[in-house]
């Protein structure tokens, strides 16, 4: 193979098409929005967090989700509307409870080389994307939340990870713009923090000098075999050019490739299905707010990143003039609409914790994430020759993609050496 179709233009895709072209490879890579990084990988929470490693397949995260069900502005919000979809996703995701700690492990190991191999190509690139190296302080307002933390600590740390317990004083210390009362925290100081959105659209364009070909306004609506209906003689790319408010669609169009990378985010289980592959993605709704920050305001914003456990809530500090804020998650389909009592509680968070900084200019947000019932992406190949898989990060794209991505290029380079199903 030579040369390489890589479909969707977020952060997974991106990374994904630096690490081909590091192996020599043609790609081309396609997306229905008019620029890369435009839909999750816009405006998500920021952290690079390998402290946040912990799978949610759990039953003390199942019991929460019920007792927050008939809350509106709880950290979990459910649709109960009938969705075949949507609630044989919720039995998958029950039934891998047992995998909780093996998954979990699996991921802090992933998150720790994902980390290395961003910084490495954010100075190859020379990427400026408000990068903080800071560390992540996670904070815990209970005993019972702290305790269960404790029992993450020792999962972390089999994968690697050295997470240390900090008290309210040293807390304190850590980010002395933090208000209110905690009864401990965990501090990570190899943890940072940056802007997704500025990195993808960075590394695009060194994609784009390094000889990477780009089709915008594509959505991408099939990857088919070749005419003489081989896979192994490569495959037809579909799209439907986008089109404005008011003017006719284009005509279809197609380019042939030797091989295909999905890393479509939600649409990539319907070009999956069409391939014969399952890739169970279901949408996570998750919501930000971007705080512009001016005069007091930054000097009564934190620079260290939170992570706030019991109301899910995570902040990062995106230069002098920029504090994001973000958190839930919400099964309600593909819905991208924003809605006000999701992003009060991320308004009234910021205004507890930090209470001198202005939240008078605040930008709302909402992407979908693209999860799997395991919590672990899908890395690698599909059924047929030349079909590879890396999608599927849900929450942690951010924080797993730079790796993620060296792995289904080492495969796409080393094709008939056998599959790998996951990333773990």
């Amino acid at each position: 193979m030579h040369h390489i179709a890589v479909i969707g233009a977020g952060i997974t895709g991106i990374t994904t098409a630096y690490s081909l072209l590091d192996r020599g490879f043609a790609v081309t890579v396609f997306d229905r929005q008019r620029y890369a990084a435009m839909e999750t990988s816009f405006a998500n929470g920021g952290q690079l967090s390998a402290s946040n490693a912990e799978v949610w397949n759990s039953w003390p995260t199942v019991f929460k989700g019920l007792k927050w069900l008939a809350k509106r502005d709880a950290p979990l919000s459910l649709n109960l509307r009938p969705s075949w979809h949507k609630y044989s996703w919720l039995a998958e995701f029950v039934a891998n409870i047992p995998r909780y700690e093996a998954n979990t492990v699996a991921t802090t190991k992933l998150a720790i080389a994902a980390r290395q191999r961003l910084f490495e190509i954010a100075g190859r690139e020379t990427i400026d994307f408000d990068l903080e190296r800071r560390g992540i302080l996670h904070v815990y307002r209970n005993k019972a939340g702290y305790d269960h933390a404790a029992h993450v600590n020792g999962l972390l740390r089999q994968g690697g990870l050295d997470r240390r317990s900090v008290t309210p004083a040293e807390m304190k210390a850590i980010e002395p713009a933090l208000h209110g009362t905690y009864h401990g925290g965990f501090f990570t100081e190899s943890d940072s923090t940056g802007d997704i959105h500025r990195f993808t659209r960075g590394l695009a364009a060194a994609c784009l000098r390094r000889g990477a070909k780009f089709v915008y306004d594509a959505d991408v609506t099939a990857v088919e075999p070749s005419a003489a209906g081989d896979a192994a003689e490569g495959y037809a790319v579909r799209w439907s050019p986008a089109h404005m408010h008011g003017t006719a669609p284009g005509a279809p169009e197609s380019m042939p490739v030797d091989g295909v990378v999905i890393c479509a985010g939600l649409a990539s289980r319907k070009l999956a299905q069409g391939l014969g592959d399952r890739v169970n993605i279901y949408p996570v709704k998750g919501y930000s707010i971007t705080v512009d920050l001016q005069g007091e305001s930054r000097r009564a914003a934190p620079w260290v990143s939170l992570l706030d456990d019991e109301t899910k809530i995570v902040s990062s500090r995106l230069g002098q003039d920029r504090f994001r804020v973000a958190g839930t998650a919400e099964f309600n389909g593909e819905n991208r609409d924003i809605r006000a009592d999701r992003v009060k509680p991320l308004i009234d968070w910021t205004r507890q914790l930090f209470p001198a900084v202005d939240t008078s200019k605040v930008v709302p947000w909402a992407g979908l994430r693209p999860m799997l019932p395991d919590m672990l992406p899908r890395v690698g190949r599909g059924k047929r020759p030349g079909v590879f898989y890396n999608t599927g990060h849900g929450h942690l794209g951010w924080t797993l993609s730079a790796a993620t991505a060296e792995l289904v290029a080492e495969e796409v380079g080393h094709a008939g050496t056998g599959a790998v199903r996951h990333a773990a």
